[in-house]
């Protein structure tokens, strides 16, 4: 399937995109980026129960409000290229519906594999990329073309599908490598997570869509 060029059907994907660009511009504008990072960053320990984080956001509410705070403005940057990149591709055949599913799905998946990997964290979780990364597992198994030569055609998608997520995966761990000598550590298990959520929900999604219609 050739991913579509169309704008028109990707509303929820512009505004996720720029809600998204808004809240990072208000924190690093203001010079609250730090103090953003801890109101509504995922910090793991806050699972357990911490005394003295009132004045934080909700622990429940911190995967989402997660996605609108960044890093710095190249975290930013590449997080809304792949989500607009793929994003528009995806909500123009899973539909408005799919994708915020698929995105808040993402999020929440993203938190729980950060989460069982560093259970006693303290340091906060930012960034949209595991919710985009539900989007891009979608992306991949919806367009995902059958390039890999076995019998079944479906089993061909899955694994041009995986091929796909291993590169992701690869990626993330380059970058992550990349980022941690600069002193900034990317959760490289959300993203996996965020990943494979989006490879199991896509066809789900798909068959929700236009059983309903």
């Amino acid at each position: 399937m050739r991913p579509p060029e169309n704008w028109q059907r990707a509303q929820a994907t512009l505004v996720i995109a720029g809600i998204t660009a808004v809240a990072w511009m208000l924190a690093a504008g203001t010079g609250n980026a730090d103090l953003a990072a801890v109101w509504g960053g995922f910090i793991p320990e806050r699972v357990q129960g911490v005394f003295g984080d009132e004045w934080l956001a909700p622990v429940w509410l911190t995967p989402l409000t997660a996605t609108l705070i960044h890093a710095g403005l190249v975290h930013l940057v590449f997080n809304l290229l792949i989500l607009l990149f793929c994003g528009r591709a995806v909500e123009t055949i899973l539909g408005i519906r799919g994708l915020l599913i698929l995105y808040v799905t993402g999020a929440y998946v993203a938190a729980a594999a950060h989460y069982f990997i560093h259970v006693e964290d303290r340091a906060p979780m930012v960034g949209a990329s595991g919710a985009i990364s539900a989007v891009f597992g979608a992306y991949a198994m919806l367009f995902g073309r059958n390039r890999v030569k076995v019998a079944h055609p479906r089993l061909a998608v899955w694994l041009y599908a995986l091929w796909l997520g291993a590169a992701w995966v690869g990626l993330q761990l380059l970058t992550g490598f990349t980022f941690e000598t600069l002193g900034t550590r990317i959760a490289i298990g959300a993203h996996i997570g965020g990943f494979v959520v989006g490879l199991l929900l896509a066809r789900p999604l798909l068959l929700l869509r236009y059983r309903g219609a």
